[in-house]
């Protein structure tokens, strides 16, 4: 049976391979197919690691902190990859390697128990779809902040259009979570929207974003450096909403806590 500690040499083997094609993708200025295969076997090697995992806790493995970085880390990667598939550009691979490989290293250097009960709560058929849309609209948002960091690294904008796309993108899952959310939380408590700390952080970095786009797509030219920023708060209180809230005094009593 499968357990945690499996996980090191699951994520050391996809490590190497997304490293190997970071590199790749790096010293080619034009798409690298070298680059594509072997970070998307490294997503392969992943993915096993994380279908045994759930097949040997007889839940998700979408509870604990570690389990949803577990998931950020694939759909970063994921992002990542999908994203030099589209528009080739070299950047993307290496800064997103690093991005996932700080959550891997989060998950290496903080191990958790891991057991196989879920509270009544969590025994819903929104847990999934829920959380992993969650967790895919992060990730977008933060391939997102990769592309504007790097687009202010190299003084271009030429990203912006991406950017803005992967922003989109990013809301549209990002607002499916919350509706599905506010449904969950209307069948499990009663009511929809509780303004509950990580309720609270979850509507701002939404309007973050949403006031991003909308001043891309309304407001006069901004410089770069600007919607690098806007970009940046964003990401950062998606963290906060993320993990974030755990550590404020408020959410002792939050019914977001399931650990």
């Amino acid at each position: 049976m499968l357990t945690w500690d499996e996980f090191i040499g699951f994520a050391l083997s996809a490590t190497l391979l997304w490293v190997g094609g970071a590199f790749a993708a790096f010293r080619s200025t034009e798409f690298s197919k070298k680059a594509f295969a072997l970070t998307c076997t490294g997503l392969c090697i992943y993915a096993a690691f994380i279908i045994c995992f759930w097949i040997s806790l007889q839940r998700p493995p979408l509870r604990t902190q570690g389990e949803t970085r577990l998931w950020y880390s694939f759909f970063l990667m994921l992002c990542g990859l999908l994203t030099y598939r589209r528009w080739h550009y070299r950047w993307i691979l290496p800064l997103s390697t690093l991005l996932t490989l700080v959550f891997v290293i989060m998950n290496l250097m903080n191990p958790e128990q891991h057991d196989r009960s879920l509270m009544p709560a969590l025994q819903s058929y929104w847990f999934v779809p829920h959380v992993t849309v969650y967790i895919f609209a992060y990730a977008v948002f933060g391939c997102a902040f990769l592309l504007a960091l790097a687009g202010v690294i190299k003084h271009t904008g030429r990203y912006q259009p991406t950017i803005d796309r992967l922003t989109c993108i990013g809301l549209a899952f990002l607002t499916f979570g919350m509706l599905s959310g506010a449904l969950w939380a209307k069948e499990a408590w009663g009511y929809f929207w509780s303004w509950d700390p990580k309720e609270t952080w979850a509507a701002v970095t939404w309007s973050i974003y949403l006031l991003y786009l909308h001043l891309r797509l309304y407001g006069k030219p901004r410089h770069q450096k600007w919607n690098v920023l806007l970009l940046a708060t964003g990401f950062l209180c998606m963290q906060m909403c993320w993990y974030g809230v755990n550590y404020l005094p408020s959410a002792q009593n939050s019914m977001h806590v399931y650990t």
